[in-house]
């Protein structure tokens, strides 16, 4: 059966070699070429492939049928135009075209590439918008509630979410040292400013919720993973607290519920949302606690950019991914 033929820009980051990895034992793709500006001309072991990095002006766009751009933010949108006009499929793993940071390419609108929420739009698409991995750990937990409309209106959505420190990128950093983090935990993005709200909130919105998101995230000293708790106030009490999950999930390859909180062990490596509730007791008013793990390279960024391009392939979903 004929490969796909890919190309990565940007390909020496932590996504990036995420997705080299995956792209090399995918079934029916094939890695055509990975850029890195800084490390053009340096070669790397892929599985048991050595390729070697060019610029990204050298990338040879018109030879892809499917560019991932794992390009830093705010640099990504001009790679996916070029891509999409030399004619390849493009997902982008940036924050530009996401909801609520523009979502738009000459004025017509970019799926967004969470697809337990829309897959209907990314079969068909040139481009796919993937969601940052914050937002899917909290937006897949959120949905269902949305949807069942349990979310007690314009009440206040409490997340706390930790992450590892592949989350903060590749660029050298003094505060991610290993010295620095190890036998340590903190939080950071304190005030409710996090450049991720931008895109949970103009989704949550579009899903229906007129709640407030209150959002704090944590630097976990470990390589990968994210786990979240998030605490929402419920319009009445649920005899079953994984039902909204399974009546909106049922069948999804990619969605685990569990009747125990999720560990980062649960999830490393594999493309799953890992979810549980509880009933929370001692409340006057019914709430719900969601525990949400996810690991952040995989299904939080370059798993979930494959399993995109499987759907817009028309691909098996699941193909070339560890559910």
């Amino acid at each position: 059966m004929h490969k796909v033929t890919v190309g990565v820009l940007g390909a020496s980051g932590y996504a990036g070699r995420e997705l080299c990895q995956l792209v090399e034992r995918h079934p029916l793709m094939d890695l055509g070429f990975a850029t890195a500006n800084a490390q053009r001309g340096q070669s790397t072991r892929i599985g048991n492939r050595e390729i070697t990095f060019i610029a990204t002006d050298d990338a040879p766009l018109g030879d892809a049928d499917l560019v991932f751009t794992a390009l830093p933010h705010g640099s990504s949108l001009e790679w996916v135009k070029n891509a999409r006009s030399a004619g390849a499929k493009v997902v982008d793993l940036s924050s530009d075209l996401r909801p609520g940071n523009g979502g738009t390419i000459d004025g017509e609108e970019v799926p967004y590439g969470l697809p337990e929420l829309y897959r209907r739009a990314i079969p068909d698409a040139q481009v796919v918008s993937n969601p940052g991995c914050y937002p899917t750990s909290i937006l897949v937990a959120l949905a269902p509630l949305v949807s069942e409309n349990l979310l007690e209106p314009k009440s206040t959505i409490a997340v706390t979410a930790a992450s590892g420190v592949t989350g903060a990128g590749f660029t050298p950093r003094p505060d991610l040292l290993f010295a620095e983090i190890s036998e340590d935990f903190r939080a950071y993005g304190i005030g409710n400013n996090h450049r991720h709200l931008l895109e949970m909130n103009s989704v949550m919105k579009e899903q229906g919720s007129d709640n407030d998101l209150i959002f704090t995230p944590h630097l976990l000293p470990v390589a990968r993973g994210i786990l979240a708790t998030i605490v929402v106030r419920l319009t009445r009490p649920l005899d079953d607290a994984l039902s909204p999950w399974s009546k909106r999930f049922g069948g999804e390859p990619f969605i685990e519920l569990s009747s125990t909180t999720p560990s980062l062990r649960d999830v490393v490596r594999r493309n799953v949302v890992r979810i549980s509730a509880i009933m929370a007791a001692n409340t006057s008013v019914p709430t719900l606690i969601i525990t949400s793990a996810i690991d952040n390279l995989t299904k939080g960024a370059a798993g979930q950019a494959v399993q995109n391009a499987n759907i817009m392939f028309g691909f098996d979903e699941t193909l070339g991914l560890l559910a």
